[in-house]
């Protein structure tokens, strides 16, 4: 197990004791050093700002994978909110190439919603096609959907960003990464990126492995679905070679691109400020998104079992609902979660926007927040209900 005093550094603000306690408990808990961040803002105000590791100080940055959904659905809910977009128009009629293989009738909702049905492309996607959304959306236009659009919904893991920006692309002429650089990330300063400057390199940290026991790995084998299955297409386990999610997270391509699904480059501390910004004022400037636009984002929008997952991982417009998973949370709460079991969201609930980051995979690993978010998240609730 890790050292846990001698590698938790930062602050927290008067009240917010008993999380550097929880956030201590889980760096003791590791039987490596996970090489972790926790940063919080409660009603736009920071008020932890925790790290933890011999390798991790509080400007570093590394891959954050699904996080970067999170990023890039804000920028489209903006745009809904804006009126640019309409969530029950087509797909097609925005991207007419879409249309293919019975695709035509997919409303932004659906897409959206994880409904699709295209989680990935007949003979997988190459390193550099997935650390770039222009190559993979070409492609997914043409390809057949693995369920038929709209009849069900399955994690569209390194696709869904590809696809919604596609459609951002076509209604606006500029890419998401720029609309979320101009609209988002340069405004408020954060230390969050789709597309990591080259300038900021030398304080990129690699993404670190899961170093599993033997008994873990054998449930890894276990559990690994077949390469052609919808499972394997989702994760682009049917490539020559499989997609290795630790040489994906540090690829050179992944971090400068920033692929929308799966890419973003960061910080906690830029996270959690993300979100802030969506449900609060700060540094006097309005929230972000208006309540009518997060209650319709963050709204369950079908529930089923996961054609990927195969767990009932409910799924608002975008981004994950986390009410069910965090009972302590609102109902409007939203966010997404990382590879390694990094968690970002927001709660306008209590005002809570959080961020947990770790550059070491935990187990289980690949997929979802680690199970050490809900002790973190909930001292955080407790501390901000105790503080208010």
């Amino acid at each position: 197990m890790a050292d846990s005093a001698a590698h938790v550094h930062g602050t927290v603000a008067e009240g917010y004791e008993g999380v550097r306690e929880e956030f201590a408990a889980v760096v003791a808990g590791e039987r490596h050093p996970s090489e972790a961040q926790l940063a919080v803002r409660v009603h736009g105000r920071a008020v932890v700002d925790l790290w933890a590791g011999p390798g991790t100080e509080e400007s570093t940055v590394t891959c954050l994978y699904s996080i970067a959904k999170g990023a890039a659905h804000l920028v489209v809910a903006l745009l809904v909110q804006d009126g640019t977009l309409d969530l029950d128009r087509t797909v097609a009629s925005y991207w007419p190439e879409f249309a293919a293989h019975g695709k035509d009738r997919l409303t932004l909702r659906e897409l959206l919603a994880h409904r699709s049905g295209v989680v990935g492309v007949d003979g997988g996607f190459t390193l550099d096609e997935l650390a770039d959304d222009r190559l993979m959306a070409a492609r997914l236009a043409g390809q057949r959907p693995f369920w038929e659009p709209g009849t069900a919904f399955g994690y569209h893991a390194f696709v869904i960003g590809a696809l919604t920006g596609e459609v951002v692309r076509r209604a606006t002429g500029r890419s998401l990464q720029e609309l979320y650089e101009e609209r988002v990330r340069a405004p408020y300063g954060l230390d969050y990126y789709l597309g990591l400057p080259a300038a900021l390199d030398d304080r990129f940290a690699p993404v670190l492995p899961l170093l599993p026991t033997e008994e873990e790995a054998a449930r890894l084998r276990a559990d690994a679905a077949a390469p052609d299955s919808v499972p394997g297409v989702a994760f682009n386990q049917h490539a020559t070679p499989p997609t290795d999610l630790v040489a994906f997270g540090n690829a050179p391509a992944t971090r400068t691109l920033g692929p929308a699904s799966s890419g973003g480059v960061g910080t906690a501390r830029g996270v959690a400020g993300m979100y802030a910004a969506a449900i609060s004022e700060v540094d006097g400037r309005a929230p972000l998104l208006t309540p009518a636009t997060i209650a319709t984002f963050a709204r369950v929008a079908y529930r089923g079992t996961d054609e990927v997952t195969g767990i009932d991982d409910p799924f608002g417009l975008g981004f994950e609902e986390l009410s069910g998973r965090y009972a302590f949370l609102g109902e409007t709460a939203f966010g997404h979660s990382g590879a390694t079991g990094s968690l970002g969201f927001a709660d306008p609930a209590s005002g809570v926007a959080y961020a947990y980051t770790r550059r070491r995979f935990g187990f289980p690993s690949g997929y979802g927040a680690g199970p050490e978010n809900h002790r973190l998240a909930a001292a955080v609730v407790r501390a901000a209900a105790g503080a208010a």
